[in-house]
């Protein structure tokens, strides 16, 4: 049988619906990063996304949840151990892990660091918990007089190398940070190793550049994207998809660094005749609002993106399904600046897709990857349960 079928997934990154059940273990207990942030802010305007089914969800100050909404909502609880961007993204496409990545609050041991310095010949500054900009404020200068690189990790199972773009060309952080990555295995195996690169005279001006790059593990398993791609159908990706995945799994990328060229390129590529999935990240909410305590920031994030539905909807085909999800939350509205512990709207939209059809609280994030799964007539992922059946009568795109 053959399938003519697309499915778009928008992970707006870090926007929770709420803590999760398990949240008291990692220290979450009263996040909600959609309802804190509407409330904080006075309430959300967000019509478009109010129109399909998101007041839904979760309350929100602002967004009503209509009578009878377009599309159809939910949300969907985190199965995996850990809090960050790989993990959940792993996650709805069908990657349980059992175990969460290593963190490190305290710095790295001596040993990884020994093992850093033999394998590139340069000591280190920092090896902390910190924030990225506060870090190259404090420790720029003195990597500019040295030449040594500032590690530094976070909440996240994330190593960072932190360096001047004068002072260690971009080919020389990537080749130094890729040394890392096969160095970090085993009980060291972090989920991500990042390039950080700045620009500057001094702690007053530093600031970061576009030329971030992720250096993420690699899935043991089959997402449903490397399912979808053996089977010849598309993949395509914008924002950091590609970073978190390794490039596997994607036949086209569109690598994008903010929410608005994000858009921009998800909606370019709904022009395009594709077959299979459309996957976007958007990462401004977590990566400059959340991460820095910013609700208004935050706000205007979520009503941007609300603006742009429209623009999704004139671009899809009679048959297309879209699916907006989250990886985790990252609610600026509490004292901490980490991600957060809490369920992932799920809102889906189509003109196909059943109107007012509440998909309740599901058990895991991958159930989205469950239903690519059902639509492609792939091998289903280890977990999940597909909402195929629930949302449309039949798998025909008509």
């Amino acid at each position: 049988m053959t399938i003519n079928q697309r499915v778009v997934v928008i992970v707006l990154d870090g926007v929770g619906a709420g803590a999760a059940p398990d949240a008291d273990l990692y220290g979450d207990l009263g996040s909600n990063s959609l309802s804190n942030v509407a409330s904080k802010n006075g309430g959300l305007h967000l019509p478009n996304l109010e129109k399909i089914g998101f007041g839904h969800i979760t309350p929100m100050m602002g967004v009503d949840a209509v009578r009878h909404p377009t599309g159809a909502y939910g949300k969907m609880t985190p199965k995996s151990a850990g809090k960050d961007s790989v993990t959940g993204h792993w996650e709805l496409m069908g990657i349980y892990l059992r175990k969460a990545f290593p963190t490190y609050p305290h710095g790295f041991p001596k040993d990884v660091l020994s093992e850093f310095t033999r394998l590139t010949g340069l000591e280190v500054l920092g090896n902390k918990a910190a924030s990225g900009t506060e870090i190259i404020k404090e420790l720029g200068e003195e990597h500019m007089r040295t030449g040594k690189p500032i590690v530094y990790t976070s909440a996240d199972s994330v190593f960072q190398i932190a360096a001047h773009e004068e002072v260690i060309p971009i080919d020389r952080l990537y080749e130094i940070c890729k040394i890392s990555r096969k160095m970090l295995v085993g009980e060291h195996a972090v989920g991500r190793v990042i390039a950080r690169p700045f620009i500057g005279n001094d702690a007053s001006d530093f600031q970061r550049t576009s030329r971030r790059h992720d250096y993420p593990r690699i899935p043991e398993s089959d997402t449903v994207m490397d399912s979808l791609v053996k089977s010849g159908f598309d993949v395509l990706a914008t924002g950091k998809i590609d970073d978190l995945f390794a490039n596997r799994g994607i036949t086209k990328s569109n690598h994008t660094t903010n929410n608005k060229d994000s858009i921009q390129a998800a909606i370019a590529f709904l022009k395009q005749d594709f077959n299979g999935l459309l996957f976007a990240n958007l990462i401004e909410f977590d990566m400059i609002y959340g991460h820095r305590n910013d609700v208004a920031g935050y706000s205007q994030a979520l009503e941007q993106f609300d603006l742009s539905i429209p623009a999704f909807q004139a671009k899809m085909l009679p048959g297309d399904i879209a699916m907006v999800v989250a990886d985790h939350g990252v609610d600026p509205t509490t004292a901490s600046t980490d991600h957060s512990r809490e369920y992932s709207p799920l809102l889906v939209f189509g003109q196909k897709v059943k109107a007012g059809v509440n998909l309740g609280t599901r058990s895991t994030f991958a159930d989205v990857a469950a239903t690519i799964a059902e639509m492609f007539e792939l091998q289903k992922p280890e977990i999940g349960t597909s909402f195929l059946a629930e949302i449309r009568e039949s798998r025909g795109p008509n």
